[in-house]
């Protein structure tokens, strides 16, 4: 029988490794979500390659029933692009936390962006160093007590939207980690692209942030403080739908009509538009409503498609006759 033929579940995707994260952890609904979109995406487990650094995100690739490398910390996004480059057919996955990508491994994942590598960045955002016991990361926001800032932080922190949108990365998303339906969505339109997809996923940690997003996931408040983002559709918000997004003079501002009457002013979002993706990067609450969704999502040429036109171009060029030919010489 070809076992290549047969219908994947997520459970087919599931690892024999016990779990081993805190009862309640967002890290829980990532791994349930990738293991349904790896298998409705009807490839071997052989093709996916999944990549982690060191954080408790980083444990994710011992749940999955596929191969991958445990890497070291912030390594990740540097391990992830050879293996793509060596097997471009691979679909290949980073998993990796707000520590573990954007502070020791923020230059390992500034250029595999940069280059369009054709991976998918899946970052878990918590806002803390969780493994190594609440020390305050690059995107804990200021004036937090941490292990590490018990007079509460000074450093202004990433925004990693801001910093994806400001590489030109191609596929640009947010999720709660709470909201299973948009992570499909996301998950699923990320597995498509063929550059970098990065997605950040807002995550509590129940031992350090358990109450960083509670104003999220409150269902009274929720609708008022998120927008939902959808190619196409207009930048409408609240939990009466009688709020939007216009754009006066370059700035973003919020305006309230009656319900079902959009204006004509209400910006209609193009996940095409990269200087609109990075406007909406920049919304904070309380002063504009959380973006959550596809930010971005173009197509340009993956890294590993140039390279390959690039080898069909140099035809019998080989590494060997590079270094053995002319401008080469010997010492003794």
């Amino acid at each position: 029988m070809d076992n290549s033929s047969l219908k994947r579940t997520a459970r087919d995707f599931a690892s024999k490794c016990p779990v081993k994260w805190c009862p309640g952890c967002g890290d829980f609904a990532v791994l349930a979500q990738m293991q349904r979109t790896f298998a409705n995406m009807d490839l071997p487990h052989e093709k996916f390659a999944v990549i982690s650094g060191i954080g408790c995100s980083s444990r994710l690739p011992y749940y999955l029933n596929t191969y991958g490398f445990h890497t070291i910390h912030g390594r990740a996004p540097a391990v992830a692009t050879g293996v793509k480059l060596a097997n471009p057919d691979l679909s290949v996955w980073v998993v990796t936390g707000d520590g573990d990508a954007l502070s020791i491994g923020g230059n390992h994942t500034l250029h595999a962006i940069r280059k369009n590598i054709g991976i998918k960045i899946i970052l878990l955002n918590n806002r803390i160093y969780a493994l190594t016991k609440g020390q305050s990361s690059p995107t804990t926001k200021m004036n937090v007590i941490t292990k590490s800032s018990p007079s509460g932080t000074i450093d202004y922190p990433f925004t990693p939207l801001r910093f994806a949108i400001g590489l030109d990365c191609t596929f640009v998303a947010r999720v709660m980690d709470t909201d299973m339906t948009m992570m499909a969505h996301v998950f699923e339109a990320a597995a498509k692209h063929e550059g970098t997809a990065f997605v950040e996923i807002f995550q509590r940690c129940l031992a350090f942030t358990n109450v960083e997003f509670d104003h999220f996931k409150d269902r009274t408040k929720k609708e008022d403080i998120m927008v939902h983002v959808e190619h196409g559709k207009p930048l409408v918000f609240g939990k009466n739908k009688d709020k939007g997004i216009v754009i006066k003079n370059f700035k973003a501002e919020v305006i309230e009509f009656e319900q079902g009457k959009v204006p004509p002013e209400v910006v209609v979002y193009d996940e095409s538009n990269t200087e609109l993706a990075y406007v909406l990067s920049g919304f904070f609450y309380p002063d504009m409503p959380v973006p959550v969704g596809i930010l971005k999502n173009v197509e340009k040429p993956a890294h590993e498609e140039l390279m390959h036109d690039k080898e069909k171009e140099a035809g019998d060029i080989t590494l060997k006759s590079i270094l053995e030919g002319p401008g080469t010489w010997e010492t003794n």
